[in-house]
């Protein structure tokens, strides 16, 4: 059964700010053949991360691809390591602000939040090649003790 394809024109809000002017650039219009399942895919997304409409989720899922050909690519990133340790272990902060060190160039802040009265939470800003800041996180997330860790990156412009 071959699957119908429904012609759907989608507007697309492309808003790239130019920084340091915050000068919005011009908004460019086209449409969108998919097929019906991929349509009902789409909406889906919209519903389920609550995005205002289709170019919301369309203007996502691009950017986030271009995140992740940046971070495949070892371009420059932004990010943050979020940490979770109980900060009674043994030498554990002790060896995090050792590695830290090695990496200052990519550091950015570092917060660090008592979550209770064993378990801390940091976090972790950074910025740089995407494989330096997955060396530094894969690093810090492997100290014993550490009982949660995980990189987020985004675009670094």
């Amino acid at each position: 059964m071959s699957t119908k394809i429904r012609r759907v024109k989608l507007f697309i809000y492309f808003y790239y700010p130019i920084t340091q002017k915050n000068i919005v650039m011009q908004v460019k219009r086209f449409g969108v053949s998919l097929e019906e399942e991929l349509l009902d895919v789409l909406d889906n997304l919209v519903k389920d991360h609550h995005f205002p409409n289709r170019s919301q989720a369309i203007r996502h899922l691009i950017k986030k691809s271009i995140v992740e050909e940046k971070w495949e690519g070892n371009e420059e990133v932004a990010g943050a390591i979020v940490l979770v340790y109980d900060h009674h272990k043994r030498g554990l902060q002790t060896q995090s602000t050792s590695v830290q060190h090695n990496y200052h160039s990519l550091i950015l802040s570092v917060q660090h939040v008592h979550l209770d009265h064993h378990n801390c939470l940091e976090t972790i800003a950074v910025k740089g090649k995407a494989g330096q800041l997955t060396e530094l996180a894969d690093k810090l997330i492997a100290i014993k003790g550490i009982k949660h860790g995980r990189l987020v990156m985004s675009a670094a412009e």
